[in-house]
């Protein structure tokens, strides 16, 4: 029964953004009293399904967004793979190293599309003010925003598309690094 009552939370929480308070699990569960609602939070709390903030309001924590794992499927020749699930996986923590300095956004235009960057993707930033040879960043170049690989050779630094119909970006006055791309998102 509780696994039941686990599942209805996690789907309130899918389907509404945001943890239910407890005079919703009341309802969502079908239960009695508050004492009722107070045990089954605490054993998502020991579970480490949820959390509490000071005021005692419930957060999910991170194992709420996980997903199953259930092996590799390949994208050659077909081969028969087992459908059992090996693990649990976090979108969430694969994507995201640093919460506090991570950030979205959508990509508009093509000159990344041979990076598998297409318009409509969200990439995951991090914000970052220096850079690797070869990664891929979010740079202020000359006053405008781009999303581009960052290239260095000995003292010159350039951005580079990858689409062969665009020019490599060599700044004029200014190259300002704000973010690695950690990510990439796409909605079929």
């Amino acid at each position: 029964m509780y696994q039941n009552y686990k599942e209805k939370i996690i789907a309130f929480y899918d389907r509404e953004r945001r943890m239910p308070s407890y005079q919703e699990i009341l309802k969502l569960v079908g239960f009695k009293s508050k004492n009722a609602v107070s045990k089954l939070v605490e054993k998502l709390v020991d579970e480490g399904v949820v959390t509490k903030d000071a005021k005692g309001r419930l957060i999910p924590a991170d194992r709420m967004s996980e997903l199953p794992l259930l092996g590799l499927v390949q994208a050659g020749s077909p081969t028969m793979v087992d459908s059992q699930t090996l693990d649990t996986m976090s979108l969430d923590g694969y994507l995201i190293a640093d919460r506090g300095r991570t950030f979205l956004l959508e990509v508009k235009g093509d000159s990344m599309i041979e990076a598998h960057i297409e318009e409509g993707d969200i990439v995951v930033a991090e914000r970052a003010s220096t850079a690797r040879d070869g990664d891929i960043v979010v740079a202020e170049v000359d006053g405008e925003w781009t999303l581009k690989f960052l290239k260095k050779l000995g003292d010159r630094v350039w951005l580079e598309p990858a689409n062969k119909d665009f020019k490599p970006i060599y700044p004029k006055h200014s190259l300002r690094i704000a973010a690695i791309v950690r990510g990439v998102v796409r909605k079929y």
